[in-house]
């Protein structure tokens, strides 16, 4: 596992801890923004979680 995917592994982990501190700092606030933003977040977290199994699906898949 080198190379390309282990990057790409990386950043989309990284990515979802970002967007995870972001909807976890929206639900502290609460009010407008948490109503506006805190699904979208959710949301965000779940297809980044997805694409990160797929990319370490595909890179054990070539090893």
């Amino acid at each position: 596992m080198g190379g390309w995917g282990a990057v790409l592994l990386i950043g989309l982990m990284a990515a979802v801890v970002v967007v995870l501190v972001i909807g976890i700092g929206l639900m502290a606030r609460g009010g407008e923004a948490n109503r506006k933003y805190g699904n979208k977040m959710m949301v965000a977290r779940v297809m980044l979680q997805g694409a990160a199994l797929a990319v370490l699906a595909i890179l054990l898949m070539m090893k």
